[in-house]
């Protein structure tokens, strides 16, 4: 005798769907898939439209923003205040002159200049304010490059007047 199959044993037979059908019933789980979750533009949908007859209250647009003024400028009384910051630092002149005579990096660059090669105008402006500075404060100071030519010119001229070697 031949035993039974364990699936038809289950339930009454099943008619097979046909490819007709299987196809059917795949779009109409496609539709149903593509219409879950809210309805397009719904933020932009007049929803106060059922609400104002039961309530009677006209509600706000919920699109439009506070209405409160807001200040573009800073006010005076929250301004940051700027601390004074020194150009220089706090150094006598004879300081800051005997830092700036032996400050390696110019130093380099002005034996750069001599032998003739060219330097990037970021250096070549770094430099000159150097060398301003450098003069400024010799002013200052009283001093002058001269000083050590004209000395050494006039014991030549000394020297020359009395007749010496």
């Amino acid at each position: 005798m031949k035993q039974q199959t364990p699936a038809r044993a289950k339930g009454p037979n099943k008619r097979r769907s046909t490819r007709e059908e299987l196809n059917q019933q795949a779009r109409d789980r496609k539709r149903q898939k593509k219409h879950r979750g809210l309805s397009s533009g719904n933020r932009n949908s007049d929803s106060r439209q059922g609400n104002s007859g039961k309530g009677g209250k006209n509600l706000p647009d919920p699109r439009l923003g506070s209405k409160k003024p807001v200040a573009l400028g800073v006010p005076a009384s929250q301004a940051p205040k700027a601390e004074k910051v020194p150009a220089r630092p706090l150094l006598s002149p004879s300081e800051e002159l005997e830092k700036l005579e032996n400050d390696p990096r110019l130093d380099a660059l002005l034996d750069r200049i001599e032998s003739g090669e060219a330097i990037d105008k970021k250096d070549r402006d770094w430099v000159n304010a150097q060398l301003d500075r450098i003069d400024e404060l010799m002013q200052q100071l009283g001093l002058s490059f001269d000083d050590d030519a004209e000395e050494e010119g006039e014991e030549d001229l000394m020297r020359l007047l009395k007749g010496g070697d």
